[in-house]
Parts: C-alpha cells; sequence; structure tokens
C-alpha cells in the first residue's frame, strides 16, 4: 500500500468540491428563508405578496432560476459522492473519478433543464 502526501482535498479537485459543496448549501440555505418569508407574507398581506411574486416576473430571475436549479443539483449530486467517500471502502480511492462523474451528470442536467426552461420563458412571452 502506497502513502500519500498531503491531505485528500488540499489544492485538489477534492478541495473545490468541499468549497463548493458549502457555497451552494449557503446559497440554497438562504433561497429557502427568503422563500418562507416572502410566502408568508400572502398571511399577512396579499397585495403585498403579489407586488413581490410580480418582481420575481422579469428576465433577470430566469438567470436566477438556473442559478439556484445548479446549485441543487450539484449539492445533491456532490453529497451522494460524499457519501460514497465516506462509507464506502474505496470511496477515497475512487473520489476524483467520482468527482468527474458528479460534474458530468451536473453539466448533462443542466443543458436538459436550462433549455426546457428557456422554452418554458420564450413560449410565455409569445415564442421566439
Amino acid at each position: 500500500m502506497t502513502q500519500t502526501k498531503g491531505t485528500l482535498y488540499r489544492g485538489r479537485e477534492g478541495m473545490w468540491s468541499w468549497v463548493g459543496h458549502r457555497i451552494t448549501g449557503v446559497g440554497i440555505f438562504f433561497f429557502l428563508l427568503v422563500h418562507v418569508l416572502d410566502t408568508s407574507l400572502v398571511r399577512v398581506s396579499p397585495e403585498a405578496y403579489d407586488a413581490v411574486i410580480g418582481a420575481y416576473k422579469n428576465p433577470i430571475m430566469i438567470v436566477g432560476e438556473i442559478g439556484l436549479v445548479g446549485a441543487i443539483v450539484f449539492h445533491a449530486f456532490n453529497g451522494l459522492r460524499i457519501i460514497l467517500v465516506d462509507f464506502w471502502s474505496q470511496g477515497t480511492r475512487y473520489h476524483r473519478q467520482m468527482l468527474w462523474a458528479v460534474m458530468g451528470l451536473w453539466v448533462i442536467t443542466m443543458i436538459g433543464f436550462t433549455v426546457r426552461h428557456l422554452m418554458l420563458f420564450l413560449d410565455g412571452w409569445g415564442g421566439f
């Protein structure tokens, strides 16, 4: 058995997946916080709720929605990879390959979602 120098993550792909996992987790938390707050407005003032929801219906929010889904998808796939690294005896051996699998699945999922999301958005605006 060969011994590796340094840690599993420092400066390598694993470190960047660790950073990405924390950033996406914090971003998802803040989205959920805002979502609960703006949804609770419906009980306080339906007019205020309608105003907030109306503010969300602009083209800039399309980019935000795509970013949110990208964060959720990465966080989910990377979370499964972390579970495998932690609980599978061969996890540390294959962590790099699993990270590239996560990235590949993320790209495929995001291409499909982005195309479909933009089609729905453009259809709502009268098509192409």
